[in-house]
């Protein structure tokens, strides 16, 4: 384990001297990183729960478009209605291009977007975060707690604050311009750095009523099941994959409302799901994690049900792309590093990850997060189990 790691393990582990950062465990003061699709969802659901909501973006078009609109319009299910943006009078989520004038007095705030914006984020948050915040990295898929919190330390922050890592939203969403249609999600699993901040979780559950805690940001990221599902039903499809969930006569067309994500998962899909299942259950169990969800659960926690209220929609090809994007670097990659230093072959997800990679016309796991990228030496899985103890559960000496 190199200096500079055995550094960043100390720093996390000054936070157990502590008690824990949020003793009234609750939060009113809200501020959003990104102006996207899931940056939306999050401000109008915090304001709808009576919270003040500020929302950052770097990009002039995305806030100019929901300064023009009548605000964030939530319909299906959830809180239903328009919430307001920079009003003068009244509950308005309020935005700014200004990051500090964001973040200052927030008690949470939400880092959003694919992972690349999490990463920038996480850097340039490093001098504006204070004791006592709590960061959200939605969704954190796996090792988006540890990255962010090694972004942290090498940016210089100091901060006694904790990160959360949840690897989904409390809605699967349709977006047309201001307005996402809204089904519910699943119970989503979380986490928090350092380990056993329940009181940070249970505030956090007025706005993500679907936090699945569990003990470790280890634990979360191994049950981060997101790319193995939704990388095999994006891309493979058509005659030789034979039917989806829902049979299709000859010359019929589908009901709008069979159209959902988990429609497209057929017999084919759940036999590509289930070999990268495996390879992840087995590499969970050489760092002590054990009991990882079956198959046909990890498709109803990600891949939605088949229809009704948790159906998920399916994403445009814009949105499928980033997908793509972000589980590789995000999911599979972090898999195939942890896969590494364990001396364990996951050829399966390796191909996934080429495959993928192959459709967006760049080799995009050299993006990837790795372990071998935040100093764990990659030929010890050992010292590897121990330093990621370590940073879990804020120990200098692990568990």
């Amino acid at each position: 384990m190199s200096s500079g790691f055995e550094e960043f393990t100390q720093a996390i582990s000054k936070t157990t001297t502590k008690k824990p950062v949020n003793d009234k465990k609750s939060f009113s003061k809200v501020a959003v990183l990104g102006g996207g699709a899931d940056g939306k969802l999050i401000a109008a659901l915090s304001l709808s729960k009576g919270a003040e909501v500020k929302l950052f973006s770097a990009y002039g078009d995305e806030l100019s478009a929901l300064r023009s609109s009548s605000g964030i319009t939530l319909r299906g299910l959830g809180p239903i209605g328009t919430y307001h943006v920079d009003r003068d009078e009244g509950p308005s989520i309020k935005t700014s291009a200004e990051l500090d004038n964001v973040v200052k007095d927030a008690e949470v705030i939400f880092l959003t977007g694919p992972v690349h914006k999490q990463r920038t984020y996480a850097m340039v948050l490093a001098d504006h975060l204070k004791d006592g915040q709590v960061l959200v990295v939605a969704p954190g898929r796996s090792l988006g707690a540890i990255e962010t919190a090694w972004l942290l330390r090498i940016g210089g922050c100091t901060a006694d604050i904790t990160i959360v890592e949840v690897q989904g939203l409390p809605y699967w969403y349709n977006e047309a311009g201001s307005i996402l249609t809204l089904s519910n999600a699943a119970q989503m699993p979380a986490a928090t750095l350092p380990s056993n901040r329940s009181d940070v979780l249970n505030a956090l559950k007025v706005y993500f009523h679907n936090l699945d805690g569990y003990d470790s940001v280890l634990t979360s990221g191994f049950l981060d099941g997101s790319a193995m599902i939704e990388i095999p039903t994006l891309i493979m499809g058509g005659p030789a994959f034979g039917s989806n969930a829902v049979s299709i006569p000859m010359g019929g067309k589908p009901l709008e409302e069979n159209r959902t994500f988990a429609s497209m998962i057929g017999p084919a899909q759940k036999n590509i799901i289930s070999a990268l299942n495996s390879e992840r259950k087995m590499v969970a169990k050489a760092y002590g994690v054990r009991d990882l969800p079956s198959d046909d659960e990890m498709i109803e926690i990600y891949g939605g049900s088949l229809r009704g209220d948790y159906s998920r929609t399916i994403p445009l090809q814009k949105q499928a792309k980033s997908l793509l994007r972000c589980g590789v670097i995000g999911s599979l990659v972090p898999l195939t590093s942890a896969a590494k230093i364990a001396k364990l072959e996951v050829p399966m997800t390796t191909s996934l990850i080429n495959l993928a990679s192959n459709i967006l016309g760049a080799d995009i796991s050299a993006a990837g997060r790795r372990l071998e990228a935040i100093g764990i030496n990659a030929d010890n899985i050992d010292t590897a189990r121990r330093a990621m103890d370590e940073i879990a559960t804020g120990g200098r000496n692990g568990r």
